[in-house]
């Protein structure tokens, strides 16, 4: 299955949300009660406000009915996510930064960050690498157990020290080992956390720091994995844990079982950070790379 019918079925809640709002501007000119129906359709698809606004003053402009409008509104949103994403649709196959390249995955509670870890343990696994998996959420048992069932389906090697040992350790002893045992990447899965809460983001800064005193220039990716079913609450999450820990990237999950998936948009576009990562299913394989274009014409009716 091509990477655009992925992106059709994961995305088709929102689809079909949109599609109603797009039916009603078909034969000839948009007028303000369909542009205004166009307007609540994108804000319930959780573009955001600003964006979702600009969208439809760009469709206001665009000639030709429901194929001006679509058109208009594809040719806009590739081109804010051209001014966040420098790259498309290569997370998962492009050259290594370092052996082992460690990437640290960060999130609120619920977000999917553990079963990410194991999907990105599995994929690179099958892509004959050596990989370690870090239990560095010493505070959920549940969370290491999770990681252990993925390391022994994947093959996967498991760092997990005592329940309630300080996260910053296991960090570090995970990414020694790494070194030490010529591991091709080292993937490190961090407690959820509410951003609101300091002393939790401060932890997470010293687990960032540690990395580095165990491999300069680690964490060379550094994920912040994001519910897609939350909506515009990614925006203010990603914002706060970017300026706690610099993000290379976005994992957004859940994207097959919400009609907001507009909510991707609008958070690359408000934080500037781009989405590398997609969750559209919970196989092993429905983790994808973001690409642009693919995900707008599958979105867009």
């Amino acid at each position: 299955m091509g990477l655009f019918d992925v992106f059709s079925k994961g995305l088709q809640r929102t689809r079909s949300a949109l599609e109603r709002a797009f039916t009603a501007v078909v034969g000839g000119g948009v007028d303000a009660a369909s542009l205004r129906d166009l307007e609540a359709s994108f804000l319930a698809a959780d573009l955001g406000p600003e964006l979702a606004s600009r969208l439809v003053d760009e469709i206001r402009r665009a000639p030709g009915g429901a194929e001006g409008a679509r058109a208009a509104a594809r040719a806009f949103l590739l081109k804010k996510l051209s001014e966040v994403q420098t790259r498309d649709g290569d997370w998962l196959t492009r050259a290594r930064l370092a052996r082992p390249e460690v990437t640290l995955l960060l999130g609120v509670n619920g977000s999917g960050k553990t079963t990410t870890a194991g999907k990105l343990a599995a994929h690179f696994q099958g892509q004959g690498e050596k990989v370690l998996l870090g239990a560095a959420d010493t505070f959920r048992a549940a969370a290491a157990d999770q990681l252990e069932l993925w390391a022994g389906r994947s093959g996967a090697v498991l760092l997990r020290q005592k329940e309630g040992a300080d996260p910053a350790a296991v960090a570090f002893d995970a990414v020694s080992r790494g070194l030490a045992g010529a591991f091709d990447r080292v993937i490190i899965d961090t407690a959820g956390r509410l951003q609101t809460k300091v002393n939790l983001m401060e932890e997470l800064k010293k687990v960032h720091r540690v990395c580095g005193k165990a491999m300069p220039g680690a964490p060379h990716q550094v994920l912040l994995v994001l519910d897609g079913t939350s909506g515009q609450n990614m925006v203010s999450q990603a914002r706060i844990f970017h300026a706690a820990v610099p993000l290379s990237g976005l994992v957004v999950t859940k994207l097959d079982g919400t009609a907001r998936a507009g909510a991707v948009l609008g958070v690359a576009a408000e934080t500037g950070v781009g989405v590398q990562l997609v969750g559209l299913g919970e196989g092993v394989h429905d983790l994808r790379e973001f690409e642009r274009a693919a995900f707008i014409d599958a979105l867009l009716p």
